[in-house]
Order: structure tokens, then C-alpha cells, then sequence
């Protein structure tokens, strides 16, 4: 490993708000958080790399897994019961807590923006943003490795985690 890989350090780009304010409450995944809104408040120092974002229906954001605790490489996935190996999930419990989030652009107001399908925790640091390009990230032919076992209506209760409730 090189000296520049030894210790990486991101400086977040501004900060998610939404109605999350309990880990064992919030929907597990997007899909799961239909409806439940957000919004992320860019930093001033950020806020011209919005320019040209209107124009993108939905978002990936990169953020900070800032109460995950303590990293687990076998864990138990909100939609089994049985022990799974960590990168195969989506766990939050990570070496590097990075949680990715597709998510519903509503609109653009200053440095603020207001989404939609919102699984993340309130207070969570935005480290990213991507627009979703659908010509690049869909992938038409893709396996779902064991959570194709898994039945939906399982997953969504599962994953909806009390939310609305």
C-alpha cells in the first residue's frame, strides 16, 4: 500500500435532513422510503457545483454512515434470517461507512435540495452527489445474487422497518 492510500480523509460537501431520526426506524434502501422526504443543504464553499442539476430527475449520494458503529465482516441482512458476508449486503456496518442512496430530485432552491425517497438518517454528512443517468448505470441483464430468494413482500416489510406505522 502506498503512503497515499495509507489514511484517506473526505471533507463532507454539506449535511441530509429528513424525517429519520432513529436507526431501527428508517426504511432500508430507497425503494423502501417511497414518499419520505428530504433534503440535502450543500455548504456555501459547494454550492456553484449545482449548477445544471435541474435538469436530472434523481441523484446518487454518497454519504457518511456517521452511527453505524463498529464494522462487521458477517452480518445478518434486514430482508434473511441466516448470516451473510458484509460485501455482499448493504450494511452500514462497513470498514469505510459509506452508504450509497438513489433518490428523487424535486426541486433546487439556493444551495438546498429537496428530495424524495429519502432512506437516510437526519443529520447524516453528504460526502457526494451523481445525477442517475440511465443510459449508464442501467444494467438490463443483472443477477441479484441471494436477495433474489428473498420474496418482496418479505423485503418490504422488512425494509419499510415500522416507517409509517
Amino acid at each position: 500500500m502506498t503512503a497515499e492510500m495509507a489514511s484517506l480523509v473526505y471533507t463532507p460537501i454539506g449535511v441530509i435532513r429528513s424525517e429519520h431520526h432513529e436507526p431501527e426506524k428508517t426504511p432500508i434502501q430507497p425503494v423502501y422510503a417511497r414518499g419520505c422526504s428530504g433534503r440535502a443543504e450543500i455548504l456555501p464553499q459547494y454550492a456553484e457545483g449545482l449548477k445544471d442539476l435541474d435538469g436530472f430527475s434523481h441523484l446518487l449520494l454518497l454519504y457518511h454512515f456517521h452511527r453505524a458503529g463498529k464494522p462487521l465482516l458477517t452480518v445478518v441482512p434486514f430482508t434473511d434470517d441466516q448470516p451473510r458476508g458484509l460485501f455482499s449486503t448493504r450494511s452500514p456496518r462497513r470498514p469505510n461507512p459509506i452508504g450509497l442512496s438513489l433518490v428523487r430530485l424535486l426541486r433546487i432552491e439556493g444551495a438546498t435540495l429537496h428530495l424524495s425517497d429519502v432512506d437516510i438518517l437526519d443529520g447524516t454528512p453528504l460526502l457526494d452527489i451523481k445525477p442517475y443517468i440511465p443510459r449508464f448505470e442501467r444494467v438490463d441483464d443483472a443477477s441479484a445474487g441471494w436477495t433474489a430468494t428473498v420474496d418482496e413482500e418479505t423485503a418490504r416489510q422488512r425494509g419499510r422497518r415500522g416507517y409509517g406505522e
